[in-house]
């Protein structure tokens, strides 16, 4: 696999990039558990103050591998489970993580690259930067975190639009809702980033790990919704729309979930 995490140290500032030029980016198993580690570490690093997650060549990322659900069929509810855990993992580490994480976001945040931004605790994002759920297309529902983290930011008419449509919304858009907290030109969502986390890293970085518990307390058990969407993930993808959905995306065909 091309697939990759490159860290970077920038000073007081981690830097995670998604790298895997073939497929936009898209989050592998390894790339997935080197995330979570490397978040884990730099959370009980004193000498970290702030994170960063991009994507490399442009892109945010394309969300999943849809060939590790493929064969989806063929694998028992366990197994499934287990590989959306990988994922899980990742996510709750950034929630729980008491450094501030910043989402520089160019091009496509989809499917689950969506939700790792949404997971970050702040985003900036370039003005032709999109934002799409992308689940239900092939048949799927969400994962790591966008059904609590759209909730917890949208109007319910909003949450259901991306939910039933999967998107793409404009970055200006999730702007103008408080969703996205800067914009910036094509080209420069990271180095707005950066100079922003150089400054949150050079604040008072115990009273903003305080503070990011307190808002993760006044919303609610993010890792409990987590497990509601593992659970409805693996429901999908043992069901025949999932089967349709997914084989329709590798035939370059529009999938027909209703053929009756």
């Amino acid at each position: 696999m091309s697939e990759h995490l490159d860290v970077e140290r920038k000073g007081r500032v981690l830097v995670l990039t998604m790298t895997d030029p073939a497929n936009r980016n898209a989050l592998g198993l390894d790339m997935m558990g080197r995330a979570r580690e490397t978040v884990v570490e730099a959370a009980h690093d004193d000498g970290i103050g702030a994170l960063v997650l991009t994507g490399a060549g442009g892109v945010f990322s394309s969300g999943g591998h849809l060939t590790r659900l493929y064969d989806h069929a063929n694998k028992s509810r366990s197994e499934n489970r287990d590989s959306i855990e990988r994922f899980h993992s990742w996510v709750r580490a950034m929630r729980e993580c008491p450094k501030p994480i910043i989402a520089a976001v160019e091009g496509p945040a989809a499917g689950a690259g969506f939700s790792l931004a949404l997971a970050s605790d702040l985003i900036v994002a370039a003005e032709d930067a999109t934002f799409l759920t992308a689940y239900v297309r092939v048949g799927l529902n969400a994962d790591g975190g966008a059904s609590v983290s759209l909730s917890r930011a949208l109007p319910p008419q909003l949450y259901a639009e991306l939910m039933f449509d999967g998107g793409p919304v404009a970055a200006s858009r999730l702007h103008a809702l408080g969703v996205v907290n800067r914009l910036t030109p094509p080209g420069g969502a990271l180095a707005e980033a950066m100079a922003w986390a150089d400054r949150l890293a050079a604040g008072p970085t115990a009273a903003i790990g305080r503070a990011k518990k307190l808002l993760e307390l006044a919303y609610g058990n993010f890792a409990t919704q987590l497990a509601r969407e593992s659970d409805l993930f693996v429901e999908a993808l043992h069901h025949p729309e999932a089967g349709e959905g997914i084989s329709a995306f590798f035939a370059k065909r529009p999938p027909e979930f209703n053929k009756g």
